[in-house]
């Protein structure tokens, strides 16, 4: 499997597989006129549950949403980091299952995977322009997206490739909302997690799981790249 970083760009042929969209294409894909000019970045080459190979029955039928998505927490998966980039769908599988039949969620609960080759994966059912109600962040999962990198980034580097997926991801991603990779968000806490129910808290708009939860999560190493994340997704978007 070719990483998106210096990879050709997809055809739309290859099954499982959303290509990638150019600028205008994104926008028209949007349903928004020529003139609008939008802060919405490319839409980068996304595989589907259907390409790494989800198992439909595992989830519940029906879908969750939420009215947007104001925030983007970035996550590691905390599993090995020696897997080919050819087996990202095996583990991504095992996750799935993992979530579903321990945890006793609906369905994975990160919204966007990405792997240390830069391919980014479909998560959690329900269309990946949708703002579709994730299991990631407790206490913060309304309005918000969950994008997880598979591997442990406490001591190891994060692979340059898996930065700029995310730094792509969050850029169209959240470009579809109007929300500002470089900008900060008032979220209000479900309770449960780091922060009592009903408090107002002021986050990055890309942020850790950390920042929402107590955790080391994404790692150290991880989340010291998240400004330089946060600044190429704004470049992105045109910003």
């Amino acid at each position: 499997m070719t990483g998106t970083a210096g990879a050709a760009r997809a055809t739309g042929r290859e099954s499982g597989v959303l290509p990638a969209l150019d600028r205008t294409e994104t926008e028209a894909a949007a349903g928004l006129a020529p003139a609008a000019r939008p802060y919405i970045g490319p839409r980068p080459r996304i595989v589907t549950r259907k390409g790494w190979g989800a198992d439909e029955k595992l989830r519940e039928k029906g879908f969750a949403y939420t009215r947007t998505v104001k925030a983007a927490f970035v996550h590691h998966t905390a599993t090995g980091n020696t897997y080919r980039c050819s087996q990202a769908p095996s583990v991504i599988r095992g996750i799935y299952r993992f979530h579903v039949r321990s945890n006793g969620w609906r369905d994975l609960g990160y919204n966007f995977l990405v792997d240390k080759c830069g391919n980014v994966y479909e998560g959690r059912a329900g269309g990946v322009t949708r703002a579709v109600l994730g299991a990631h962040t407790l206490g913060f999962n309304t309005d918000t997206m969950g994008v997880a990198v598979l591997g442990t980034y406490r001591d190891s580097r994060p692979p340059a490739a898996a930065v700029t997926a995310i730094s792509r991801l969050t850029a169209w991603k959240l470009g579809l909302s109007g929300a500002d990779p470089k900008g900060k968000v008032r979220l209000v806490s479900a309770g449960g997690g780091r922060y009592k129910k009903g408090r107002r808290i002021e986050m990055n708009v890309i942020s850790g799981h950390r920042d929402g939860f107590a955790t080391d999560c994404p790692g150290a190493r991880l989340y010291k790249k998240l400004g330089t994340a946060r600044t190429t997704a704004a470049r992105l978007q045109g910003r």
